[in-house]
């Protein structure tokens, strides 16, 4: 917004001509959400706890949790302001990514907003059922990535390959169920992380500043070309939302750091893996996403493998799933736990950001 309004009058005032480069305008959208998260935290966990909206720890985790009830939740509504109120104010609006990033992230966050509403009201650790919200995930996704087909955009049902540059499959119209798998997957999967103090959104601070970087190398052509890349004309504007993303992730944790002051809930976690899955959907680096997301990843598939080894064999694999409630029951520390993973996370996307240059 402020782009539109400001940068055309450039020619009078010299200054404004920064509006112009996309690294000034991510700059500011990450200090803006940082500056909005902060000066707002304290006053929205104050209504959150007039509200009575108080976390409700379910009685099969680990025992260490329970302290942790009571704790105001569904903070994630102060992340998607900070997020999103910045990205419409510094990035250019007329973009089409942009809109349908915003689209879905505060698209899923109504999902979220619903479950964790739910819970609240029924005073327990039950909000919508499984089936009711991957159905609306499912059709929000797949609304959202009949869009993407619809925009005009080379190679835009094209998947390619961390490694390989002459690899690049034409899959044609199975390209929509790949957006929604992909879109879901990356919801879910940040939906799971969120299970201690400050470990999805330290995590999510990691993929944001990974994308940051990746998002403007694939909307450079020139920059694209050189590393053999994919190269998505306007798909630079969304280093903007990504900044933003990476502000309001570091104004979060301030308040979410062990011991936590507030939960981001599920309106917070299912709406950043959805715009994470997105962002990985736009930039046509999908399977990327295994490597910049790989800590949500590993999360996940532990989940997946636990359930399938407990049906198919009556086993467990791990002492319980997500993969952090394994290493509780090992007897880590919770803080030792977030750090680690955190470190985790780091090479995992500083491993993806090699890939740009390993074809």
């Amino acid at each position: 917004m402020l782009y539109l309004l400001l940068y055309p009058f450039h020619d009078r005032f010299g200054f404004l001509n920064v509006f112009r480069y996309i690294t000034f305008r991510t700059a500011m959208a990450t200090v803006t959400a940082l500056a909005i998260s902060l000066l707002l935290g304290e006053w929205m966990i104050g209504q959150l706890r007039a509200l009575q909206v108080k976390q409700v720890v379910r009685d099969e985790g680990p025992k260490s949790h329970r302290a942790k009830s009571g704790t105001p939740t569904m903070g994630g509504v102060l992340i998607l302001f900070s997020l999103l109120v910045p990205t419409l104010l510094w990035a250019d609006i007329r973009n089409f990514y942009v809109l349908i990033l915003c689209g879905i992230t505060a698209t899923f966050g109504l999902i979220g907003f619903l479950d964790d509403y739910l819970k609240v009201v029924r005073h327990q650790n039950l909000g919508l059922r499984a089936k009711q919200k991957l159905t609306l995930q499912i059709g929000a996704a797949t609304l959202f990535g009949w869009l993407l087909l619809l925009h005009p955009a080379p190679n835009v049902t094209v998947l390619t390959f961390p490694f390989f540059k002459n690899f690049a499959p034409d899959i044609g119209w199975m390209y929509l169920p790949f957006i929604v798998l992909t879109i879901v997957f990356a919801s879910n999967a940040v939906n799971l992380t969120d299970g201690l103090d400050g470990l999805a959104i330290g995590a999510t601070l990691i993929a944001s500043g990974t994308y940051a970087i990746l998002t403007y190398v694939v909307g450079h052509a020139i920059v694209a070309n050189y590393l053999l890349i994919t190269h998505v004309p306007g798909a630079g504007e969304l280093s903007v939302f990504c900044g933003a993303l990476v502000g309001s992730s570091l104004g979060f944790l301030w308040f979410n750091a062990h011991p936590a002051e507030v939960f981001m809930g599920d309106v917070g976690s299912l709406a950043l893996g959805a715009a994470i899955g997105t962002i990985a959907v736009i930039i046509k680096q999908e399977f990327l996403l295994v490597l910049v997301g790989g800590l949500f990843v590993a999360e996940a598939v532990s989940v997946i493998l636990q359930v399938a080894s407990f049906k198919l064999t009556g086993k467990r694999i791990f002492k319980m799933a997500p993969l952090h409630h394994h290493f509780e029951l090992l007897g880590w520390r919770e803080s030792k736990i977030i750090t680690r993973f955190w470190i985790v996370a780091i090479v995992f996307s500083l491993f993806a950001l090699s890939t740009l240059k390993l074809r």
